[in-house]
């Protein structure tokens, strides 16, 4: 993973897929708004990897949400990087700590957290939840909080 301020994926008019896992795709531009608190979502309803057991695929809606510091990451490497997990073989929880811990070290953000709905493959579907706050910040509070109270409220399932 690397910064750049002179991006190599966006307008390059080629687009080169990495068929294994590959957090070195990832790229992140300057914040010019370090001062300000806000969040950045993204949503990704076409992700999919591998069991690590069977390899079958797996189907998932991944959302990442982030209150950046001094970087920011660049929506199309974030694609590149979503899809080198295609033929990537881990479990759900790793998966989504994998994404979490990748975006950590590239963009250092003061709080961050990835959510992880895939679809169910015999009868049960898994949804694995993880987040992080800048240690020594009010973010770090925020983190303890949220996955304190995560899900308290689960969702209706009808259909998947």
């Amino acid at each position: 993973m690397r910064e750049k301020e002179n991006l190599t994926k966006l307008g390059s008019g080629r687009t080169e897929y990495s068929m294994d896992y590959d957090p070195g795709v990832l790229e992140c531009f300057a914040n010019k708004h370090p001062d300000n608190d806000y969040f950045v979502k993204f949503n990704c309803p076409e992700f999919t990897s591998l069991c690590p057991i069977t390899g079958q695929p797996d189907f998932a809606t991944i959302t990442i949400s982030y209150v950046p510091d001094e970087r920011l990451v660049e929506s199309k490497s974030l694609k590149l990087y979503l899809f080198s997990f295609r033929n990537h073989g881990d479990f759900h929880e790793d998966v989504v700590n994998i994404i979490m811990k990748d975006l950590i070290r590239l963009l250092d953000p003061k709080y961050i957290e990835v959510w992880g709905k895939f679809l169910p493959r015999g009868g049960l579907s898994i949804d694995p939840y993880s987040n992080y706050g800048k240690a020594g910040t009010r973010w770090e509070k925020v983190a303890f909080d949220r996955l304190a109270s995560h899900d308290l409220y689960p969702e209706k399932i009808d259909n998947r």
